[in-house]
């Protein structure tokens, strides 16, 4: 009967909230001004980048940003195929290859006809070479957000929210 009891007691204490851990009253501020200083997570750099090789940190910064935003463009544009929305008439004229005889996923790579991809990758180069140049460290290329331009503050925290 004491056995009962017991058990009936330790089970019971399963259901106790664990104690409250103290209250820190410590302020945890994060500078938003920082380059790649976002809150709550503040600077993270795992690597130490910053520490062995500072006067690369900014391209890098650079770079990571225009490749997310291609990433994010070519995202919406496996959705919009995805979706069945294509382009009336022919990819190829001469080969008869329409636009909707190139299917899904990573397989209709390979229905695009040469002269196809040549134009996928000299569109590109172009855009990787003059209309979004590496050598822009800014993430300002003259785009804007549906014709909305950021200035000051509101800039530096969007371009950070990209990070």
């Amino acid at each position: 009967m004491k056995l009962a009891i017991a058990l009936c007691l330790s089970s019971a204490a399963a259901f106790q909230a664990p104690a409250a851990a103290p209250a820190s009253t410590a302020l945890r501020a994060v500078d938003e001004s920082t380059l790649g200083v976002q809150a709550p997570a503040g600077f993270f750099d795992p690597l130490n980048y910053c520490e062995d090789q500072p006067e690369s940190f900014a391209r890098r910064r650079a770079v990571e940003r225009k490749h997310g935003r291609i990433s994010m463009m070519a995202f919406v544009g496996i959705l919009v195929h995805n979706a069945d929305i294509e382009f009336p008439g022919y990819i190829s004229k001469s080969q008869g290859v329409k636009f909707s005889d190139i299917p899904d996923g990573i397989y209709g790579f390979s229905k695009i006809p040469a002269a196809g991809i040549l134009q996928i990758f000299l569109l590109t180069g172009l855009i990787e070479l003059a209309w979004w140049p590496a050598s822009n460290y800014s993430g300002d290329y003259g785009i804007g957000f549906w014709g909305k331009k950021w200035q000051g503050e509101d800039k530096l925290q969007k371009l950070n929210a990209e990070m």
